[in-house]
């Protein structure tokens, strides 16, 4: 029943008078002498509530009642804009007004309110929030709570604010303003070097251990809330670290405060050097000699690196290695095609074909290697000759790479499939522009091509012929039972499905009967 009902809310054909009976339904408790009621009321009435709340067709009086259902679903509204400030009471409701200051929505004196007295998991919510009036700040990151101050240092868009709470006693706090892009970067620098840094008194380990201590990483204690591997000896070592990581990854980071990490014993920090695009070169080539394979790749995807690194890097004995460089935006087509004819360089698309003009095109599509061919077919915005050129090609990756390109026409499309069969069907089902009777073609090959079938289950362009077939496919079934195109007849059919959600969506599938949903509704 619940799965019903949630499709009915989603319904978006839904009758007004029927959102209202749902949301009485959601809101109420049940009378105990009604059988349906009953059944109802074992059912759990929260999913239902959330389907309403999503509907953005909802009255101020629905807005309302649901609103007065749970803070939960109050919240839910809040973000959807359903609700503003003069709907909520602060005092009542504060997780809602939490929200709305979070979507910028909520009042100056709110924050105010909530940063002097509430409770830490409401302040710690509340130094999340954008653009909070200066006092309030203040007093967030003044907190006793190191979590509430953390909370800050991470999303403040204050200079000063993110400044003095990189130099926070707790390490936590310092780790959180590392990661921040408002830290001024003399404060990340002094966060890597210590220089003018004052050490921090506390963190997290050693608040809750007698140091020195190490957490297991396959601790037992199930009220352990310390990360594998967090240890203290007092100079509050893996805060530090991640401290150092995060530094090192932020682009407000002076380069000359964090080359000095490319000799560093951790292959994290390394790692993490080496995805900075304003490293020198030298610093470059020295990462490109790094001994850990996924540093010498995050290195490879560097806008940073020029092309000699680039081609020496292209013949790393490291398959990642070789496949990042296809990914480099700079990467010489010559090495390109060379990556592309000798290595896996997965689904793409890479930037070099992506931001390639039509001129520059041309000639990887006129390789004598598939791979490169269907590198250039993965972009679905080529002049009208290459596609077409692209489309009639004898190898069926370049076919099945360029099948969902608009622009081609039905003739094309079925070309592809009678050349190419079952290996190009699925990506000719996904072509925008497949009419509903090629999709019917499709849907009926024997034998059936699964991928197909629920490609054909979601087209816009897909008939009642086209949609009958997906619903002997399990996971197409339920795609297909949402499809306006579906016989009413069908729709109301599935609405008895042994599949919840194949019931859930025949439900909020908008050829559903109005006479039908009435029933459904008690």
């Amino acid at each position: 029943m619940t799965s019903l009902l949630c499709g009915l809310a989603a319904n978006p054909a839904l009758p007004p008078e029927l959102v209202d009976r749902l949301i009485a339904l959601a809101v109420a408790t049940p009378d105990p002498t009604d059988g349906r009621a009953k059944d109802l009321a074992e059912e759990p009435a929260d999913e239902l509530a959330e389907a309403l709340a999503d509907r953005a067709d909802l009255g101020p009086d629905q807005v309302a009642a649901l609103a007065a259902r749970d803070e939960g679903t109050a919240v839910q509204l809040a973000r959807g804009g359903h609700l503003t400030a003069a709907d909520v009471d602060p005092a009542a409701q504060p997780l809602v007004a939490l929200a709305l200051l979070d979507e910028g929505r909520g009042l100056p004196e709110w924050a105010r309110r909530f940063a002097v007295g509430s409770a830490p998991r409401i302040r710690r919510r509340l130094a999340s929030c954008p653009g909070l009036p200066r006092e309030a700040g203040d007093r967030l990151a003044a907190d006793p709570d190191a979590g509430v101050a953390a909370e800050l240092a991470l999303w403040t868009t204050s200079a000063p604010v993110a400044a003095r709470l990189a130099r926070h006693p707790h390490a936590e706090v310092r780790q959180a303003a590392a990661l921040n892009e408002a830290t001024p970067p003399t404060a990340l620098a002094a966060l890597l070097t210590g220089h003018g840094l004052p050490a921090a008194r506390s963190c997290l380990v050693c608040d809750q251990r007698e140091i020195p201590f190490t957490h297991h990483p396959y601790c037992q204690d199930t009220d352990c809330e310390l990360p594998p591997g967090a240890e203290c000896d007092g100079a509050h070592g893996s805060t530090v670290h991640e401290t150092w990581r995060r530094a090192l990854l932020n682009p407000a980071t002076p380069p000359q405060a964090a080359v000095a990490f490319a000799e560093h014993p951790s292959v994290l920090l390394r790692w993490a050097l080496a995805e900075r695009t304003d490293l020198p070169p030298h610093i470059c080539a020295r990462l490109a000699e790094d001994p850990v394979p996924g540093v010498r790749s995050a290195l490879a995807r560097n806008p940073a690196i020029g092309p000699e690194l680039i081609r020496v890097l292209a013949a790393d004995r490291w398959d990642d290695v070789r496949r990042a460089v296809a990914y480099h935006p700079q990467v010489p087509l010559d090495v390109l095609t060379e990556l592309a004819a000798t290595t896996r360089l997965g689904p793409g698309p890479l930037p070099w074909i992506t931001s390639a003009s039509p001129e520059e095109l041309a000639e990887p599509a006129g390789s004598a290697h598939g791979r490169v061919r269907m590198l250039v077919a993965q972009r679905h915005d080529l002049p009208a000759e290459l596609r077409d050129a692209l489309a009639a090609d004898p190898d069926a990756s370049v076919v099945k790479a360029v099948a969902p390109h608009p622009g081609l026409s039905q003739r094309q499309l079925r070309a592809m499939v009678a050349r190419h069969g079952v290996r190009v069907l699925a990506r000719v089902a996904a072509n925008p522009d497949a009419s509903g009777a090629l999709l019917a073609e499709l849907a009926r090959h024997d034998p059936p091509v699964r991928r197909a079938l629920r490609e054909i289950a979601t087209h816009p362009n897909a008939t009642a012929e086209a949609l009958l077939p997906c619903l002997a496919d399990d996971r197409a079934r339920v795609l297909a039972a949402a499809h306006p195109a579906l016989p009413a007849a069908l729709v109301v059919e599935l609405l008895t499905d042994d599949d919840p959600q194949v019931v859930e969506a025949a439900a909020g599938n908008p050829s559903l009967p109005r006479t039908v949903m009435a029933e459904l509704v008690p």
